[in-house]
């Protein structure tokens, strides 16, 4: 139809309001899969918002003696509409219980696996490799491997988060064999108490700090400070009496709550009570600060998907 007899756009007629708009006459099937967007109704896309929750239910089976081996994902898929098993859009938290002797497989589609041993004890094989863990051992291993997590005399509970859902996101593969960013790297808990109390005595003033974190990374990923290349891993304390001044970050916190009673968060002005062994998100740029009303030293594990905004130079960190 030539453009001189096309019926002419209503008054008022707004971009937003047009609908997506396909190709008027492909001639192969490749330009038949094109679609357009204009500049008023590309943009205003509506996601929901990274829900500001805390999974407490989830470690509570995790850590019930009822409970057989097995895994139980802090799963907010729904509320964020993902199509994928996910904690926050990138990242996936998992509660991996392991009765006495007894076995526990994984193979995640990840570029790498972060664990952390909240009880019991037990090897790890992956890749060639075998690691002997006890609790408040933190270990990495490679994605695209299997993984096997053998109990010891006792029964074992890990915290373990991967970037599952960022592979998922653009449905891709788990790296070959081999060619993982990451391989095998262990924090035993003594070296890691060691490290903690080295930074309580270079400085025990924590005025202009936005913490006071022991930072995890690797001899392959020392150059970006990170565990994984997209994500960052702290333990971060609080001394008794204390918090962590008001901030924020375009990075969402997904964070295990290892030691803190009487304490909790404050996000844009919500308080948020800690609960032990509770996974916590804190959404991105939320306003937020953490409180330890109570008598001894707090710990929160926490994993960011920080490495992905310091490559892109948009991490975005400011006190509040």
């Amino acid at each position: 139809m030539p453009d001189d007899l096309r019926p002419a756009q209503p008054t008022g007629f707004m971009l937003a309001d047009m609908p997506m708009q396909e190709p008027h006459a492909p001639a192969t099937p490749a330009a038949s899969r094109a679609r357009f967007f204009n500049s008023g109704n590309a943009f205003n896309l509506k996601l929901p918002p990274v829900p500001d929750c805390a999974f407490t239910e989830e470690p509570a089976r995790a850590l019930d003696p009822a409970t057989p081996t097995g895994w139980i994902a802090c799963d907010a898929s729904e509320a964020m509409h993902c199509p994928f098993p996910a904690t926050s859009p990138l990242v996936l938290a998992r509660y991996g219980r392991i009765r006495a002797r007894e076995e526990l497989r994984d193979e995640p589609v990840a570029s790498g696996v972060i664990h952390y041993v909240i009880a019991g004890a037990g090897v790890t094989e992956c890749a060639g490799e075998a690691i002997a863990w006890g609790p408040g051992d933190i270990f990495v291993l490679p994605g695209g491997v299997p993984i096997r997590h053998r109990g010891g005399a006792e029964d074992a509970v890990l915290w373990v988060v991967t970037n599952s859902p960022m592979l998922a996101f653009e449905n891709l593969s788990a790296p070959q064999p081999g060619h993982a960013p990451t391989p095998a790297v262990h924090y035993p808990a003594s070296e890691i108490a060691e490290q903690v109390d080295r930074i309580y005595q270079a400085n025990m003033n924590m005025d202009g700090d936005a913490g006071r974190a022991l930072i995890f990374s690797s001899d392959s990923q020392a150059a970006s400070r990170n565990v994984l290349p997209t994500l960052t891993l702290a333990m971060n304390s609080l001394p008794p009496g204390q918090l962590q001044r008001p901030h924020r970050h375009n990075s969402v916190a997904v964070s295990l709550v290892v030691q803190g009673q009487n304490c909790y968060s404050m996000i844009d002005g919500k308080r948020k009570d800690w609960a032990p062994w509770a996974t916590t998100i804190t959404p991105p740029v939320s306003s937020h600060s953490h409180h330890n009303d109570g008598d001894q030293r707090a710990y929160f594990l926490i994993v960011q998907d920080g490495g992905l905004y310091y490559h892109a130079r948009t991490m975005g960190f400011s006190f509040t």
